[in-house]
């Protein structure tokens, strides 16, 4: 198999690792700019027109404010698209992308890696039938330590123009309560940068999405010293907190429903390639293609 990936950050070695550990015989091509060191066992290439082989995906995985001049450049290679959340940080593009994908029946997947998380696997589950009178959806972190030795005020997610913002950065909560729960039928929305980090992109978004039968919030921030990964689901009987820091699903009585202590972040990124790739050796279009992740953008970005 071959494949091309565009961008080649931290994000897209843990991709590269992934598809190595799901294809051993892999052969990745990166398209370059012409900055950047080499990459063991990647070959550079410079210019679409002088790829060797027409690759079997691209990998999306650049900058998010370059994920839209990115997919239209490679339309006409007529390929999968796997594409690193967010799928854009605009919504100007978006239907005219979607158009275009839809005309060419190509499939795409925006790799949103919690979705493989087991604690989100369980609550996908073992939620049916139940009834929810609340959900409550928090992460926070400390964006200073995200990235030892770089100054945090010039990485992309510190500045809005670059695509940043915890709202974009942090997409995994709205993307994995859609996928739930499913998409609201209203929504209200605040984010600010007001916090003592001084940065231009937000570092605080509170979203309440409005269900049939409950409400559910998303709060996000980058100031949180100890981070916190958690969802509260208030269930008729009883409350379940899921932990995807600790790996744990608990009841307020203190039962342990599920728990996955050999659990290991990059476990995602492995079976998240493994689902797309199954999905293209199938044909099958796999679950969060772009126009259902530009769906649940647009609940992200409505309230900019």
């Amino acid at each position: 198999m071959e494949v091309l990936i565009i961008g080649l950050g931290s994000i897209a070695a843990k991709h590269i690792a992934a598809l190595r550990a799901v294809d051993p015989g892999v052969t990745i091509s990166a398209l370059r700019s012409g900055e950047g060191g080499d990459v063991d066992g990647v070959t550079n290439v410079y210019d679409l027109k002088t790829l060797s082989a027409r690759p079997g995906f691209i990998i999306i995985s650049n900058p998010t404010q370059l994920h839209a001049e990115t997919i239209l450049s490679v339309l006409d290679l007529n390929v999968p698209l796997f594409i690193e959340k967010p799928p854009l940080h605009t919504l100007d593009l978006a239907d005219g992308i979607k158009q275009k994908i839809a005309q060419q029946h190509l499939l795409t997947y925006t790799a949103c890696n919690l979705r493989f998380h087991p604690c989100i696997e369980f609550l996908k589950k073992n939620l049916g039938g139940k009834r929810i009178n609340e959900v409550n959806v928090y992460c926070g972190s400390y964006l200073p330590e995200w990235r030892p030795g770089k100054d945090y005020k010039n990485i992309y997610s510190a500045n809005k123009e670059m695509g940043g913002g915890v709202h974009l950065d942090l997409f995994h909560e709205m993307d994995y309560t859609c996928w739930l729960f499913g998409h609201p039928v209203a929504s209200k929305g605040f984010i600010s940068n007001r916090s003592s980090l001084n940065i231009d992109a937000a570092d605080y978004a509170n979203y309440l999405l409005e269900y049939p039968g409950f409400n559910a919030s998303v709060i996000l921030n980058y100031y949180r010293r100890k981070p916190q990964r958690t969802i509260e689901i208030l269930l008729d009987s009883e409350t379940w907190t899921i932990d995807l820091i600790k790996n744990t699903v608990v009841t307020d009585s203190g039962e342990l429903l599920f728990g996955a202590p050999d659990f290991k972040i990059m476990d995602t990124y492995i079976n998240q390639m493994r689902y797309f790739i199954d999905c293209r050796a199938a044909n099958s279009a796999p679950m969060n293609s772009f126009a259902e992740a530009v769906k649940t953008l647009n609940i992200t970005l409505k309230y900019e």
